[in-house]
């Protein structure tokens, strides 16, 4: 085999490895030959993109297919290329090395996602072409995080909403407001609930919580909805015909993936729900919206070890350039390209 190995990795800026917009991404192509070969074209790519697609029975024997794109951006760079005075290009017996340097373009874009119904990914990529041979291909997934849109309407801002219940065969009725300090978390930090109520019935009344993630696909002019509970609380209840009282409870926010509310075919949000778990009758209930915001890490030094994709050094490792003329300058930097995205 002349080709021996056809690699793309990268470093990682902080110990989850994680990117977000505007930052660089530092990595190497890896090729090394058993013998002197000719190429077209070396290329590097970078692409971020999303798709959703799920099937819906109708009927015994019919069903619908429903599915939907989303491109975020797409980068190519041509790093080796035929050359015009011989026609191709010649790469000696041995390991070469193709550093790139890629910047992730600074827009609204949504996180990486990955569900059996809808994937949004963001890879860096490298393709190796040679006269009548298969297309060689390597790839590496990088995982994006996007910056808190603190422009959110209400983000930092008191969430209230209130509720009243008459109770069955003149038992009486409750009500009540349920008030939180704001709609944006970021995970560990402190969620309060206070409940404000009265309890004008002849039944006691347990506040109950419950926090749930809501996930939406839309394809084609449908949704598809996947929900799952993340946990649930009690509060302390209140005796029958005890009138106004207010009980409170506080929550850590668990380490959630972010919210996802900048894409088409996406969108995961998070609810708090608060009933009242009255004995026999149908509990009122109100729904607050919380944005999990990411966790901002920055250019940290990597404290793991190098895993699949990635070498965990801070800092790009120095390339072991190749023994042909090709390789031994740096392709330029790709980041210029970044912030065109490619009509395909």
């Amino acid at each position: 085999m002349t080709i021996k190995k056809f690699e793309i990795e990268y470093d990682a800026i902080n110990y989850k490895n994680i990117f977000t917009n505007g930052d660089s991404i530092n990595g190497r192509i890896i090729l090394e030959t058993s013998k002197e070969v000719s190429v077209q074209s070396l290329v590097f790519l970078a692409k971020g993109k999303g798709r959703v697609c799920w099937h819906e029975q109708y009927g015994q024997y019919s069903s619908q297919v429903y599915w939907a794109d989303e491109k975020y951006y797409s980068v190519k760079h041509h790093i080796l290329r035929e050359s015009h005075q011989d026609g191709k290009e010649v790469i000696g017996k041995g390991r070469h090395v193709f550093p790139f340097s890629f910047t992730i373009p600074d827009r609204k874009m949504p996180s990486t996602f990955e569900t059996s119904i809808g994937r949004i990914v963001h890879k860096v990529k490298a393709e190796l072409k040679q006269s009548m041979k298969l297309t060689k291909k390597a790839k590496a997934h990088f995982t994006f995080v996007s910056k808190a849109d603190m422009s959110i309407p209400g983000l930092m801002e008191p969430q209230h909403l209130s509720r009243d219940k008459n109770l069955a065969f003149g038992s009486g009725d409750v009500s009540m407001d349920v008030h939180t300090r704001k709609m944006g978390y970021k995970p560990g930090e402190a969620l309060q609930i206070t409940v404000q109520m009265n309890n004008r019935s002849s039944r006691s009344v347990k506040p109950k919580v419950e926090m749930y993630e809501k996930i939406s696909y839309f394809a084609q002019g449908r949704r598809k909805l996947s929900t799952v509970t993340i946990r649930k609380d009690k509060m302390d209840a209140v005796a029958e015909h005890s009138g106004k009282a207010t009980v409170t409870k506080v929550i850590n926010i668990p380490d959630l993936p972010p919210s996802i509310l900048n894409s088409l075919i996406v969108k995961r949000e998070y609810r708090l729900k608060v009933y009242l778990d009255i004995k026999c009758a149908i509990s009122p209930y109100v729904k607050l919206p919380i944005v999990i915001l990411p966790e901002v890490l920055g250019h940290q030094q990597p404290s793991v070890s190098p895993g699949f994709g990635f070498q965990a050094s801070g800092n790009p490792v120095q390339p072991a350039w190749g023994t042909t003329p090709q390789t031994t300058d740096p392709p330029p930097p790709y980041g210029a390209y970044a912030m065109y995205p490619s009509s395909s």
